[in-house]
């Protein structure tokens, strides 16, 4: 059963997700950890010309961050980079056309930017939530290829970039629904049985936390989380999940309210107080497991989704133009 059609399995339940869950949270925010100037510092988000993506590089460069807008369609992300330009007046405002569910343009786009570009925060946003089962022109399952192979393509690539700065952070935007996951690594790419988009995705979104967790232990110097938005009234919910959107449209976040956290996991000094490799919602670190849910993995299977991981990331740098 879709994550998002039993409430049950959280134990909080469902009010904490949305809107009036975010506005009861925000009352306990402090706005000056996010009434800061990061001019000089140098901000990546994918998936950056809607939704969430786009509410976080807006926030970015009102605070007068250089922000690298990786998007996959031109035309949107223009069109967003204009509207960030002009309701900001901060003109660092950078575009690359980078599709992250193709691993050797990922890999490209990298190398390039290394040689271009300082990193301070890499804000890994970009998904997707395919409902059948669709390969890439590299046969690749599509939910797999980009929101856990891309992600960590990107993220491995642009490492020691971020290694060079001082307070490099790297955020990750995951997913209440992978609480109802265990990771799996026995079929990453969702070949075996019905085939479940929502699964899908929040088995990916599992995969982030894990990886997120990984990448801490395994690099020190830089800062790692991994949040949850909540729900949040954006296009890729009303189009991949549309009887949810009907169903509960009108108490979804905002855009603006999704992309708090992310906004505060990226310039507020207060974040990087608490440990790295933690999973947030609503600024505060929350559970990755919930109670008697059983979705606990062993260490080994963490390390072998690394190493998988690893294997398909070199195979495809390999192959790489360049």
């Amino acid at each position: 059963m879709s994550w998002y059609r039993n409430a049950a399995w959280f134990v909080k339940g469902l009010g904490e997700y949305t809107r009036s869950g975010y506005e009861s949270a925000s009352k306990h925010f402090n706005p000056a950890d996010v009434e800061v100037n990061v001019a000089g510092r140098s901000f990546l988000v994918t998936g950056a010309n809607s939704g969430i993506g786009r509410a976080t590089a807006k926030e970015i460069a009102r605070r007068g961050g250089t922000v690298h807008l990786v998007c996959r369609n031109k035309e949107r992300a223009e069109v967003a980079r204009g509207e960030i330009v002009t309701e900001t007046g901060n003109q660092n405002i950078f575009l690359h056309i980078v599709d992250i569910s193709n691993p050797k343009e990922i890999w490209k786009f990298a190398e390039k930017f290394k040689n271009e570009h300082k990193l301070n925060v890499l804000i890994n946003n970009a998904g997707c939530m395919v409902n059948n089962r669709e390969l890439t022109e590299d046969g690749l399952e599509k939910n797999f290829a980009t929101n856990t192979l891309g992600t960590y393509i990107l993220t491995t690539a642009l490492l020691p970039l971020l290694e060079k700065e001082a307070d490099a952070r790297v955020i990750t935007v995951s997913s209440g629904g992978m609480l109802v996951q265990k990771l799996n690594i026995s079929d990453l790419q969702s070949g075996n049985g019905t085939f479940d988009g929502t699964m899908v995705y929040a088995q990916n979104k599992r995969q982030q936390v894990v990886l997120t967790e990984q990448w801490a232990k395994a690099h020190r110097n830089i800062h790692f989380s991994v949040m949850h938005p909540g729900w949040a009234d954006t296009p890729a919910v009303r189009s991949s999940m549309p009887d949810f959107y009907q169903k509960m449209k009108n108490t979804l976040r905002t855009e603006a309210q999704g992309a708090d956290t992310v906004v505060w996991l990226a310039v507020s000094s207060e974040a990087t107080k608490l440990p790295s490799g933690l999973f947030f919602q609503d600024r505060q670190p929350v559970p990755t497991h919930l109670p008697l849910a059983s979705t606990h993995s062993p260490p080994e299977d963490e390390e072998k989704l690394m190493e998988v991981l690893e294997e398909f990331s070199q195979k495809f740098k390999s192959t790489s133009p360049g």
